[in-house]
């Protein structure tokens, strides 16, 4: 993806804002709520692929 973004300035030329594409800002919010995804799960014991794929068969989902 190419950055397009443009940036709003001040009367002394200082960024004060910026213009994204709507593409772009979807996907900033999609990254930030990966991101807070994780650290939500920060503190959870990992699951092994074996013990995962075990309970998806029990529930019949593979």
């Amino acid at each position: 993806m190419v950055a397009q973004e443009q940036f709003v300035v001040d009367a002394r030329g200082k960024k004060t804002g910026v213009i994204l594409s709507l593409k772009q800002y979807e996907k900033l919010m999609e990254d930030l709520h990966d991101l807070a995804v994780v650290a939500e799960r920060r503190s959870e014991k990992p699951v092994s692929l074996e013990d995962m794929s075990r309970r998806l068969k029990k529930q019949s989902v593979l």
